[in-house]
């Protein structure tokens, strides 16, 4: 059973840990012993949840991330509900961007819709540099959550260059991402820039996170799986590799995911972070083979098997957790994000089910 106080996740026969940093998700994520597989969910602020909905309503994404207290109470919601491990800060990945003077809007049932694309140097000139005085509500609702979670740890997270990169390339979202390609292997050099100007300031958003309390961050390169392996270690590698380099010294775990990235796997432990996520397509103990033993891995219930009756569900999850027993560290989640239609209540049952089938 699992009782949730004041943010603090306390179980039966667990002594308390001592805060967050020997909370069972940061001792995962360093791959050290654990008294249970911790779990948490990437998408579950919100989305799901009829009491996110009720208080997002009428407020635009973009305005609802830069409000510190409503970013606090939203982050906190799969927390009380669910009894997870771990909350994640309720924020997007273009938050940063717009900061840096980007003319943007995150428009539902689309994505992020960029109002003049990146495509010449000249575009990329006019993105600035940012500073932790642009990300004051970040700083106020990251502290504002701390102070609240107790030995709960908050994960901070950004985008990666890429992904990134590729919004602004596009204008918003694609599935084929062709201008993003084009721009790659026709212009590398404005390509390079774009990137490194984008790792500039998404590592200043992640270290504000860090800076005001977050345990862990987590870089997102959602869009990552695009590419061959080749592709993503000229273009995208470094790139990544100086974000993640650049929070070495924070002395938080780094978590670093994208979706469809099987036979990206190996280049992407080599990006230097502490927890490579997987996406349900890999089985973890061969994405464990692929990273290397010196990581941890996350993951990697398909979203989708959520919506199967129970006796699927619970199966799928001890069978992610078998596997998750031969890699050097588990941390459970989805393989990629909560889909909006999931029934909140068959979260709340995967997570006990992990935290009692794990129970060491």
């Amino acid at each position: 059973m699992t009782t949730t106080i004041a943010g603090n996740v306390s179980r039966g026969g667990e002594p308390a840990p001592a805060g967050p940093a020997d909370s069972p998700f940061v001792r995962a994520c360093r791959r050290l012993p654990v008294p249970h597989t911790p779990v948490w969910f990437m998408r579950q602020a919100g989305r799901s949840l009829p009491e996110y909905r009720e208080l997002r309503a009428g407020v635009p994404m973009l305005e609802s991330c830069r409000r510190p207290e409503l970013v606090h109470e939203i982050t906190m919601q799969p927390v009380r509900r669910h009894g997870v491990d771990a909350a994640i800060l309720f924020s997007d990945i273009v938050v940063p961007v717009a900061a840096a003077g980007i003319d943007l809007e995150i428009v539902p049932g689309t994505g992020p819709v960029v109002a003049e694309p990146v495509r010449a140097a000249a575009d990329v000139d006019r993105i600035r540099p940012i500073d932790a005085a642009d990300l004051s509500f970040v700083d106020e609702a990251v502290r504002l959550l701390v102070a609240d979670l107790g030995d709960t740890p908050l994960i901070g997270f950004a985008g990666a260059p890429f992904t990134l990169a590729s919004y602004l390339v596009e204008g918003g979202p694609s599935r084929t991402h062709v201008k993003t390609k084009a721009l790659m292997y026709g212009a590398p050099e404005i390509w390079h820039a774009l990137c490194a100007r984008l790792g500039d300031i998404t590592e200043e958003f992640l270290r504000v996170q860090v800076n005001a309390g977050a345990s862990a961050i987590q870089l997102f390169d959602s869009w990552a799986g695009a590419l061959s392996e080749a592709d993503y270690r000229r273009f995208v590698l470094p790139h990544s590799t100086r974000v993640l380099a650049s929070l070495a010294d924070a002395g938080v775990p780094r978590i670093h995911f994208g979706v469809g990235t099987a036979e990206l796997l190996g280049a992407m432990g080599e990006a230097g972070a502490d927890v490579v996520g997987v996406d349900w397509r890999t089985p973890l103990d061969a994405a464990t083979v692929r990273i290397g033993p010196d990581r941890a891995v996350q993951g990697n219930l398909d979203p989708c098997v959520l919506f199967a009756p129970w006796p699927v569900v619970e199966a799928e999850v001890r069978r992610i957790l078998a596997e998750g027993e031969s890699t050097p560290g588990h941390v459970f989640n989805l393989g990629h994000g909560v889909l909006p239609e999931t029934d909140p209540d068959v979260l709340t049952r995967v997570v006990a089910l992990v935290h009692e089938a794990s129970a060491r």
